[in-house]
């Protein structure tokens, strides 16, 4: 992959380019942006022209880059345990899986890798484990000569002990090696591996960069990506989803639909309150990531209703497919007097869901917050 397949981003391109022509290439590079914004795409490109501007030979090395199989390259990616790898998951052990899983998206998200290797029920985590194979593979000599290059996507699912075991040398790695660590979530990065990086920042993308993503990439029509791209919010993984009618939001958009409706009846009328225990009970069945993935998506559900409600919609890209449920009927109750509070009570039962918490319980407990959140007046 090469800075011509990244989506957008030219500033944060020249940047990179120039820095390395300049011989100003910083040790330890923290790339911070939402899902869909690229930066694990800019990540490999980066890395790829690192390794290729001082290679002998800089087609082969182009080629291998390509293909994720550079001898220099080295990924590190949360893990968890398998039905072949029961103890101390490591990424190494993913390889193969995680080159095709980045060669057919490198803008894919969390949950969907987890899914690709099949443990989306569990938490992916970079381990102490993987902390000491990343010390043992950099300590070695670089296989061509030059620069090692060391990407670490997904750097905030890092163990505190694994963080720790890295910390020296991230501060001081051997010379010629760089570490790019990657995250959607900088806050979740401790202070002291961050106070180490170059931290840069990716904005969204734009509509029009979305718009030729997916008519370069994908062969869509015009039309057809101009109006995906205004609907995505920046978010190119959301746009491929959208094009290939990703199901995960169907079934998401259902088991939505029922919460709010057991929800809504559920005031004054205790019989209801069982429909929210089987429904809590389902959703903590799934797994975590796939809990935490529903979440987000109510949050996005939630403020799309408030956009309807305020007549903004030029904004509004949510299109349901539930038959007998209408967005601009629900949206009414979604204003200014409950979605702060909403949105505080959601992301607080994503943060105790990634802590472990008693799933069933959480979800429980969110839902009888939500009836009386949907009666309360504006």
């Amino acid at each position: 992959m090469n800075f011509s397949e990244v989506l957008g981003q030219d500033y944060l391109k020249n940047h990179l380019i120039k820095s390395t022509d300049n011989g100003r290439v910083s040790h330890a590079q923290l790339f911070v942006g939402k899902e869909g914004s690229g930066t694990l795409a800019m990540a490999i490109a980066y890395a790829s022209y690192i390794l290729c501007s001082t290679s002998t030979n800089k087609e082969a090395c182009e080629l291998k880059c390509k293909k994720l199989a550079h001898p220099d390259l080295h990924f590190s990616f949360p893990v968890a345990t398998t039905t072949a790898i029961k103890t101390h998951p490591v990424s190494n052990q993913f390889l193969e899986e995680w080159r095709n899983f980045v060669l057919e998206n490198p803008y894919a998200n969390l949950f969907e890798w987890l899914r690709f290797i099949g443990i989306e029920k569990k938490q992916g985590q970079i381990s102490v484990y993987e902390a000491e194979e990343i010390v043992k593979s950099l300590k070695l000599k670089s296989y061509e000569g030059g620069y090692k290059v060391m990407i670490i996507w997904m750097a905030d699912k890092m163990h505190l002990s694994a963080a720790n075991k890295l910390l020296k040398l991230i501060e001081e790695p051997p010379e010629k090696t760089v570490f790019i660590l990657i995250t959607e979530n900088e806050e979740h990065i401790i202070s002291t591996i961050k106070s180490r990086c170059q931290t840069l920042h990716f904005p969204v993308l734009s509509d029009a960069d979305i718009t030729k993503g997916l008519v370069n990439r994908e062969g869509t029509d015009l039309p057809i990506a101009e109006k995906i791209a205004h609907q995505v919010e920046g978010n190119f993984n959301k746009a491929l989803h959208l094009l290939h009618n990703n199901n995960t939001d169907e079934q998401f958009e259902q088991w939505f639909i029922t919460w709010v409706r057991a929800a809504f009846k559920a005031k004054g009328n205790a019989s209801v309150i069982q429909l929210l225990v089987e429904w809590s009970e389902t959703i903590a069945k799934t797994g975590r990531e796939t809990q935490k993935q529903f979440l987000t998506y109510c949050l996005q559900f939630f403020r799309q209703a408030l956009l309807v409600n305020y007549n903004t919609n030029s904004l509004v890209f949510l299109k349901t497919k539930t038959p007998g449920f209408k967005l601009e009927n629900f949206a009414p109750f979604i204003h200014s007097g409950n979605i702060l509070d909403i949105n505080n009570e959601i992301n607080e039962a994503i943060y105790h869901i990634e802590r472990n918490g008693n799933a069933k319980i959480i979800l429980l407990d969110l839902s009888i917050k939500l009836t009386r959140l949907l009666h309360t007046k504006e």
